[in-house]
């Protein structure tokens, strides 16, 4: 077959001319029906509104973003920063009127914020309420950011946003928002977004009816005074008030008859932090403060949303749960919902489904850096094959012929022989170290890289490889490396761990953190203590050091460069060794030096 070659059918116009005679251009797109990506970045003009110098061109940020355009790092500090300013003159309670369109979790997906307007109304008409979790885990949490910021600029008494439990550095730095900053713009956005994050209000009242909140209800809640007196300025905390308004959960079961009369909080195992909180607990609050109903988001539904039994009122539930990443992950399979309230038409649940968007590999790697261990491996088969033409028994054949005498001119042959055939013996050693590294960096790029995406961290979600054999009927059934999960509590279930408080990050380099990478637990809290820092959780929850960090954790080029000059050393013990198999054989020996 003859390879493909390169002509010019017009001038200025190379052509690419395929083996069966075809021609395509090689400065057109291949699927014309995708759009370009926008390359440029607006000018000043293309970035403010037309004739108004202070507030952005929404319908440009719009169609920009849309189109994976960035800005100039001065234009996104300056939406962030004008933004904060808004947001912290509000209260930490806000105060809503006879309708509001509310929203759950975003986590970065920009292309289902677009369908969620579609459905919501035009926010220059509608007034909007999101009640947090508007980055990680999805690829275009920054833009989010940026055009809800930037509606919040344009409608600063209509649009309003609360404070979700990731809107904070611990989770940033976690999970995949710091990263993206950095790989779009810079550190010095991702700390203007951090101090932003502290300044969104943390509750809201709907027509003196709803409360609104990310998470749920505290031991520490009586009345909403209560909230207002909380310094919200600050990194979200791992106990107390805040803490439990931003991580707690509804009880399950949630009903009348679910829970002893006096059970109102429970410790929230599945978080590592907070409580669960019960049906006494939500009606006391509601009966306490003249409240209908909790409406709150931070658990994704297979619907979309969730109606939980009616408070003692019997009017009303007791507690609404919204979520708004329709196919969270692109794995979960769930509706988005947003709930439209009015007090003359009542509430209305509306559902969306996902919308296609466009595709990046695990923590924002770039192709040729996740190629490179295919490339890698097919060279050190080349070499193993080149090397192979001199097989064990050549370089073995003069073992059995000794020199006769030490000072012989036999025994300096013999010398010289000895050292060459130890030099080819210690190459083969290395190109097959070097073949085996990178069968292990193509294995983990080729079959890995789609489960980290269902994690979201750009680690596996914990369990994961297990639970190919785990068989029928286990929480990771029908997973393994090529199991596709459709079921949505398959999914919910094997990202659990991902729902916890994360815990600190150890610096690598530290010896705590070579303790760690060991496999070793040097300061494991007792089982007793307080598990709300995210720490000696059951199950083996993982570390988290900066090394398996989602922020540093895929493998780089540099890292591979690394190993494979590792490879050339002597090597630790214990390292595997790939021994060429002789000509006529098709295992490949492996041994431990």
């Amino acid at each position: 077959m003859s390879s493909p070659t390169i002509s010019s059918s017009e001038p200025g116009t190379p052509m690419l001319v395929l083996p069966d005679g075809s021609s395509v251009s090689t400065q057109e797109r291949v699927v014309k029906q995708v759009q370009a990506p926008a390359t440029n970045l607006p000018t000043e003009d293309e970035f403010f509104a037309p004739g108004n110098r202070s507030k952005p061109n929404i319908a440009f940020l719009k169609d920009h973003f849309f189109r994976e355009g960035r800005l100039h790092e001065d234009q996104a500090l300056w939406i962030i920063e004008k933004g904060t300013a808004i947001l912290s003159k509000e209260p930490n309670v806000l105060t809503l009127g006879y309708r509001a369109t509310v929203c759950g979790d975003i986590h970065g997906q920009y292309y289902d914020l677009m369908k969620l307007f579609e459905y919501g109304g035009d926010p220059s008409s509608t007034p909007y309420l999101f009640l947090g979790d508007y980055v990680d885990r999805g690829y275009f949490s920054i833009e989010c950011v940026l055009y809800l910021w930037a509606l919040k600029i344009w409608y600063p008494d209509t649009f309003f946003l609360l404070r979700g439990n990731h809107e904070c550095r611990h989770l940033t730095d976690y999970f995949t928002f710091k990263l993206e900053c950095k790989h779009k713009y810079s550190e010095r956005v991702y700390d203007a977004c951090i101090a932003s994050f502290r300044a969104l209000p943390l509750a809201a009242v709907l027509n003196k009816q709803f409360f609104c909140v990310h998470g749920g209800l505290s031991p520490e809640l009586n009345t909403l005074e209560d909230i207002d007196r909380i310094d919200r300025f600050r990194e979200t905390p791992t106990r107390g008030l805040m803490c439990d308004l931003l991580w707690a959960d509804p009880a399950d079961p949630f009903g009348s008859d679910a829970n002893a009369p006096g059970d109102c909080f429970r410790h929230n195992q599945a978080r590592g932090c907070s409580y669960y909180f019960t049906y006494a607990a939500a009606c006391a609050f509601l009966e306490r403060n003249k409240l209908l109903s909790i409406i709150r988001a931070h658990e994704a539904q297979l619907d979309g949303y969730r109606l939980y039994s009616k408070a003692r009122n019997g009017k009303f539930p007791a507690v609404i749960t919204i979520f708004s990443a329709p196919n969270y992950l692109d794995m979960y399979k769930n509706k988005g919902a947003i709930m439209k309230y009015d007090s003359t038409t009542g509430v209305n649940l509306l559902q969306f489904s996902c919308s296609p968007h466009p595709f990046w590999l695990p923590n924002f790697m770039d192709v040729f850096t996740w190629s490179l261990p295919f490339v890698g491996e097919k060279i050190t088969d080349m070499l193993i094959a080149v090397l192979n033409t001199c097989t064990k028994e050549e370089l073995l054949e003069m073992e059995d012929t000794a020199p006769s005498s030490p000072s012989s001119p036999t025994s300096a042959a013999f010398a010289a022989t000895d050292q060459r055939r130890n030099v080819i013996r210690g190459k083969i050693r290395a190109v097959g170290k070097m073949a085996r590294v990178f069968a292990l960096l193509r294995e983990e790029a080729e079959k890995v890289s789609e489960l980290k995406s269902v994690a979201g961290t750009g680690r596996l979600p914990h369990g994961a490889l297990l639970a190919s054999v785990a068989g029928a009927g286990g929480a990771g059934a029908g997973w393994g490396l090529g199991g596709v999960v459709s079921e949505f509590e398959d999914v919910r279930k094997l990202d659990l761990d991902n729902e916890r408080m994360p815990p600190s990050l150890v610096d690598a380099r530290s010896e705590e953190g070579k303790e760690l990478l060991r496999g070793r637990s040097p300061s494991i809290p007792d089982a007793d203590g307080d598990m709300r820092m995210g720490v000696g959780v059951p199950g083996g929850a993982s570390v988290g050091t900066t090394t398996t960090s989602p922020s540093t954790r895929l493998r780089g080029l540099e890292d591979t460069i690394g190993l494979i000059q590792d490879v050339w050393g002597d090597g630790a013990a214990g390292s595997p060794i790939v021994e060429v198999a002789p000509r006529g054989r098709t295992e490949m020996e492996v041994e431990y030096s």
